[in-house]
């Protein structure tokens, strides 16, 4: 029926009329679709909605979870913190206790006895020679084959024998490879392989107040006693006594926990299972505190005795305290700081021994070193911790106080071997 239609033979009437329903009908149009589209984005959007709502619900759950772990954390942290620690040191121990050996040191002594026959007595008495433990100690593995760090006094009878007791009650004798000739180190060794090693920490890393654990044969009777404490002390500068010997000990480590006799040569652990000091003293004077030499200053000797089989060191020959406030007085020196040259209570123990670096160089008794090369001798960088970082044979110059006048005086170190 639009066959004929023109839009031109329309007149003005009617050309208005009909683009008006044009208009409408555009329009009507229009108001649908948008109707459609927005009845589509509702929906998109509900469902996004509900989706959303589903993960924030999930995060809320989670939050308030952790909410509630954080409260019941504040209600007893302490308890909290303790249990953390208790696990963390007993699985240390359990990995440093197999590692760890007790050493019994024995020999043939002389025994005397008199006896008592019927209606007689016999003045003399009678002597027999019996094998008897005449000493104890601790050690631990450093290495697969059976080598064994541990204190010289615990070793340092040359005519005893030495057995090892393991944590497995296995029972080892043990050869004595090196007695450290300027600290209360020693290494012995065993017959064997695939034992367990400590792992060895950096001791410089130490710091006051970190926990510690100690392991050793306490009073030589309680084989693995277990102490734990924390560093109370750094850089201590100490004189051990024991066996008529006195070591002078220098750097060491202070600790709270037991160091009982017997536990010489054990091992002080942190909380990561890791070697950092070997226990060597004790302050009979006091409660709680004792001294392990740090693990860096064994590391050296360690590596020597596992290449050449001794340890070799820098030597001058010289015996001499540091100089302090107590030792100023005591002496009346003009100096608060240095090395002074000094001889010991014993008459063998000189002050310059015959035919060392320090006789060749001119050193005499009660001269006060003050500086090696360009560094000054103080409480900080004691003489000897100063030589050890030279080898044999270097060249080495000494500013010295002599009443008061100053010298140079050079030459080269010697060595000391184990």
């Amino acid at each position: 029926m639009f066959k004929n239609f023109n839009f031109k033979n329309f007149n003005k009437k009617q050309r208005f009329t009909a683009l008006f329903f044009l208009l409408v009908l555009i329009g009507g149009l229009c108001f649908l679709g948008l109707h459609f589209r927005d009845n589509t984005s509702a929906i998109v959007t509900a469902n996004f909605s509900n989706s959303t709502l589903q993960g924030r619900m999930s995060q809320l759950e989670k939050e308030v979870q952790g909410l509630k772990e954080s409260l019941v954390q504040k209600e007893n942290p302490e308890e909290s913190k303790i249990i953390s620690e208790e696990e963390q040191r007993i699985q240390v121990v359990q990995e440093v206790l197999p590692s760890v050996v007790s050493i019994i040191a024995s020999k043939k002594v002389a025994v005397y006895s008199s006896w008592f026959g019927a209606g007689f007595s016999l003045d003399d008495p009678l002597t027999t020679e019996q094998e008897q433990e005449v000493g104890s100690g601790t050690g631990f593995f450093v290495s697969k084959d059976g080598l064994i760090l541990t204190n010289k006094h615990v070793v340092s009878d040359e005519e005893a024998k030495y057995m090892i007791i393991t944590d497995d009650n296995q029972e080892y004798s043990a050869e004595v490879l090196a007695r450290d000739p300027l600290q209360d180190l020693a290494l012995i060794k065993i017959e064997g392989s695939d034992f367990p090693a400590v792992k060895l920490g950096d001791s410089s890393e130490v710091i006051l107040a970190q926990s510690i654990i100690c392991i050793g044969n306490a009073l030589g009777e309680f084989q693995n006693t277990v102490s734990a404490g924390v560093v109370s002390g750094l850089g201590r500068h100490i004189s051990a006594t024991g066996g008529g010997v006195i070591e002078a000990l220098s750097d060491v480590i202070q600790t709270d926990a037991a160091i009982n006799p017997g536990n010489s040569g054990g091992p002080l652990v942190n909380l990561q299972g890791e070697v950092i000091g070997i226990n060597v003293a004790m302050a009979t004077s006091a409660e709680n505190i004792g001294f392990a030499i740090p693990i860096n200053q064994a590391k050296n000797s360690i590596e020597q005795v596992e290449e050449t089989g001794k340890i070799v060191y820098p030597f001058l020959g010289v015996r001499y305290v540091a100089i302090d406030k107590a030792i100023q007085e005591k002496y009346t020196l003009s100096v608060g700081a240095g090395a002074l040259i000094i001889r010991g209570q014993n008459q063998e123990e000189v002050a310059v021994e015959p035919g060392s670096t320090a006789e060749k160089m001119g050193l005499q008794e009660s001269d006060i070193i003050l500086k090696l090369d360009d560094q000054l001798i103080d409480e900080d960088h004691v003489l000897g911790d100063l030589i050890r970082e030279y080898h044999p044979g270097d060249k080495i110059t000494l500013e010295v106080l002599r009443q008061d006048d100053h010298l140079q005086l050079s030459g080269i170190l010697g060595k000391r071997e184990s």
